[in-house]
């Protein structure tokens, strides 16, 4: 019956006020189809999965294409997504990109942090509250959810929601139906799309117990892993000229700055724990202490200044995963320290490579071969292979 057209269904038997529910739904459902494609028609566009211009992506690397190829794919949908991936490597993007270039786009994205608000707190925001539900509630206030109405509803850091508000959204996820807080009978009916993140594996948090299972596989329709910047590192460029030329609109004036090859070399060898946040906020601190007439040069750049990249295996003490074979941990573990120590080798010989070479007492193929295995470029600094 769906495959030949139908909306939605209900089992027999049902009541009156479930019948009326769905078919407030379906109307509600029409109505923003309508719309959307009235607006569509009225800006000349193919249709909803088209780049919309209230939000950028930028990438060019190949995990970052099959994440944009797939969030372009399930935007033209209503189905509810599941975006995975570390902190800052721009999962909430993801989600704008998805709604923005959906039928759903002129209707309103609303994002919940549920990691950021207490649990009464989150479920008045989400649900919200009739008068006298609790202290200090002196009105009715409609929640977020009857917000979200006909748009989409992003909620960040969903495994950190607690397992009562979990039970609550899944209703209102499976009926269409919102029951403030401190009401008996009365539910407003509503259609929303749902986009899901988290930082964490979603598939240990169904194990342990954080994350109903139910809940769960309800909003994983289409799972969106999100890459980080060190498997992106073709997309760092990229990245931080954009960055540059943001925040150097917002903080200064004159003719923009260029990012050295120096920099961007130094940038290219960073691992990026905090991803695209974190070269975000390295290239803000850059425009606000850049002097005058300066390019960003590697001095600049927070992590080299403050001797993030020093060859110090007492820094790599605290990345040591318990949960890795010794070799497993010590391979990793001296990868890291080689990219390191050649990027500040690198820099200390002002990307002169045989100098540098001569400093680290390597012969000089050998020094290229390292540099090669680690996927360090010589053509990024302006300094030559030989004096």
């Amino acid at each position: 019956m769906l495959r030949a057209g139908a909306w939605d269904y209900l089992p027999k038997p049902f009541t009156g006020s479930q019948l009326q529910i769905l078919v407030g739904r379906a109307a509600h459902a029409v109505s923003v189809a309508r719309e959307s494609r009235a607006q569509r028609e009225q800006r000349g566009t193919a249709g909803p999965t088209e780049l919309d211009d209230r939000v950028t992506v930028l990438g060019t690397a190949a995990k970052y294409r099959d994440t944009i190829a797939l969030a372009r794919k399930v935007a033209a949908t209503d189905a509810s997504v599941f975006i995975t991936g570390e902190s800052g490597s721009g999962k909430e993007l993801i989600a704008q990109f998805i709604h923005y270039n959906s039928r759903r786009s002129s209707r309103p994205l609303v994002a919940v942090n549920c990691a950021a608000l207490p649990e009464m707190l989150l479920e008045s925001e989400m649900f919200g509250h009739c008068k006298g539900a609790f202290t200090g509630a002196v009105r009715d206030k409609p929640g977020l959810l009857e917000t979200a109405n006909g748009g989409t509803m992003f909620l960040d850091e969903l495994i950190e929601m607690s397992k009562p508000i979990q039970a609550k959204l899944l209703r209102v996820i499976q009926d269409g139906v919102v029951r403030r807080v401190g009401s008996e009978t009365t539910d407003a009916v509503v259609n929303v799309r749902f986009i899901a993140a988290t930082n964490r594996d979603p598939e240990e948090a169904v194990a342990s117990g954080a994350l109903r299972e139910d809940l769960y596989y309800r909003l994983r329709v289409v799972p969106i892993p999100v890459p980080p910047l060190r498997e992106r590192v073709d997309d760092i460029p990229l990245l931080a000229e954009h960055f540059l030329a943001y925040y150097w609109s917002r903080h200064r004036d004159g003719p923009q700055p260029k990012l050295s090859k120096a920099a961007i070399w130094a940038l290219r060898a960073h691992s990026w724990p905090g991803n695209v946040r974190e070269l975000q906020n390295v290239i803000e601190h850059a425009v606000v202490l850049l002097e005058p007439g300066a390019d960003v040069q590697p001095e600049h750049i927070p992590f080299i200044s403050d001797h993030g990249t020093d060859p110090e295996l007492g820094a790599l003490a605290e990345e040591v995963d318990p949960n890795e074979s010794y070799y497993e941990a010590r391979d990793r573990l001296l990868a890291k320290f080689d990219r390191r120590y050649l990027t500040r080798v690198v820099l200390r010989a002002g990307g002169n490579l045989s100098k540098a070479a001569r400093m680290a007492k390597v012969d000089r193929t050998t020094f290229y071969r390292l540099m090669e295995r680690h996927g360090l470029q010589r053509n990024l600094l302006n300094g030559s292979e030989d004096e």
